[in-house]
């Protein structure tokens, strides 16, 4: 088991030290203030993720949809440009 680099028996000697730093009493409480911050942090991870796939997802929507739509504006510029002004010559 290696959480964060950190093997079984450094972990077992942190919680020795916590214990002994804080107290029987105390540990239960840090532990669950522990978690709920690590559940927040995930949760504010989680939703950062989701805001970028969706920014991303947008993003490249619009730029299928310039890609779709320049080739058309080119084509219609050109056919502009082809035809003959009609303008009166005396």
């Amino acid at each position: 088991m290696n959480i964060f680099g950190i093997g079984l028996p450094e972990m077992g000697l942190i919680m020795i030290v916590a214990l002994l730093i804080f107290g029987p009493k105390k540990l239960p409480e840090i532990g669950r203030s522990l978690g709920k911050t690590i559940r927040g942090f995930q949760e504010a991870s989680n939703e950062f993720q989701s805001e970028f796939k969706r920014e991303a997802e947008n993003i490249e929507q619009a730029v299928k949809t310039t890609a779709e739509l320049e080739p058309k504006q080119i084509e219609a510029v050109t056919s502009q440009q082809e035809t003959p002004s009609s303008s009166p010559t005396s």
